[in-house]
């Protein structure tokens, strides 16, 4: 199992999509979810509509490769907000060999667009039992918005399909994370797996202790 960041490894809300979060997160080897929007002709980290004080995603991708090798990339999970951006996002990550990054949650036809450019996980959850582009995506982002609707073996059967899942943990959505990984523990051997969590230190602890396998942050 990766386990990755939510919008940085922040402390308080307010460090959100923050070079601090981002420093924090890469420093420590964790890579991190974070959002993607643009503005006035060029591409910004901000989860809601951008104000003008936002990171630059050329920033924060320089912030992680200073902090990776190809060896121990770091993985970049990118939830794209607004439509139309994918050839400035190929040309950001051109090149970028120490980075693992992959693209979600963009409009379902927008998303051909980054098809064969960019790696594209696929939305898997209750409302959206299979993914749009699912045999053409590089993997699945595995969610659960009103409660965990799946169990270890559907994990297991996405799995076995040799496409990465990742898996967006439950105190994102505001509930308690403990039995959740419980759940994932069974799997947290296998390398294709990711978890996003807010708490990704603690998460790692987690999963050592109750998998015995070494976690790759």
């Amino acid at each position: 199992m990766k386990i990755i960041s939510h919008r940085g490894y922040w402390k308080e809300p307010s460090e959100k999509n923050t070079v601090q979060a981002f420093h924090r997160s890469f420093t420590l080897g964790f890579g991190t979810e974070t959002d993607i929007r643009d503005l006035g002709g060029r591409l910004v980290i901000s989860h809601d509509m951008p104000l003008g004080h936002e990171v630059g995603f050329s920033e924060m991708l320089d912030l992680a490769e200073a902090n990776a090798t190809p060896e121990e990339p770091l993985t970049l999970a990118l939830n794209v907000k607004a439509d139309g951006l994918t050839d400035a996002i190929f040309q950001h990550l051109e090149g970028r060999n120490s980075l693992d990054c992959f693209v979600f949650d963009m409009a379902v036809p927008d998303m051909r667009a980054y098809l064969g450019r960019v790696p594209i996980f696929t939305r898997i959850s209750e409302v959206e039992p299979v993914g749009a582009w699912l045999e053409r995506s590089n993997g699945i982002w595995l969610d659960a918005f009103d409660g965990v609707w799946y169990d270890t073996a559907k994990i297991e059967n996405l799995l076995n399909t040799g496409k990465r899942v990742c898996v967006v943990s439950n105190e994102l959505h505001r509930r308690d994370h403990q039995s959740h990984w419980e759940l994932l523990a069974p799997v947290a051997h296998c390398e294709n797996l990711i978890l996003c969590t807010d708490l990704p230190e603690a998460a790692t602890d987690f999963f050592e202790k109750m998998s015995g396998a070494k976690i790759h942050e």
